[in-house]
């Protein structure tokens, strides 16, 4: 069953690549008390992903923030080093959170799950955008497959 607004984030533990090394990051300490802009990548250093879903967040981070978010999160079904990997080759740092859900763990709980083994992805996240409020989801919009519309960083700063 997918997530819908008013629903909380199910609890889950991802990973973040910090200077410290890779560290958890549950969702409850993601979401709690908190209003946070979370996107979803089917793939890092994919082509829409990496040519115009991260970089419009990318671009538009403090046009984002200054709408009352306190965090801007990529999520992918990757593992922590490639997500940090990415950030860096994307100029992510400092503002957009780079999260690796990378047994899908998360993209599952949410049923936002999509089968990429066509492409030799295997189990992937849906691309996505959402707003959540103190750990409940305020906004949802999930793109059709192959579509970018509705999770862009324009769309989400119009849904704020």
């Amino acid at each position: 069953m997918t997530i819908k607004v008013g629903d909380k984030i199910p609890s889950a533990t991802l990973k973040v690549k910090t200077e410290n090394g890779i560290e958890d990051l549950t969702t409850d300490s993601l979401f709690g008390g908190k209003t946070v802009v979370l996107f979803a990548v089917p793939g890092a250093f994919t082509p829409t992903c990496s040519a115009k879903h991260l970089p419009g967040f990318v671009a538009h981070a403090d046009e984002i923030k200054a709408k009352g978010v306190d965090t801007i999160a990529c999520l992918s079904v990757n593992d922590a080093f490639v997500m940090d990997a990415w950030g860096s080759d994307q100029k992510a740092g400092g503002k957009v959170m780079m999260v690796a859900d990378g047994n899908g763990e998360l993209t599952q709980k949410l049923g936002l799950e999509m089968d990429g083994s066509a492409f030799g992805l295997g189990t992937r996240s849906q691309r996505y955008a959402m707003v959540v409020k103190d750990g409940s989801v305020a906004a949802l919009h999930v793109e059709e497959p192959g579509a970018f519309e509705v999770s862009s960083a324009e769309a989400v700063l119009k849904a704020l």
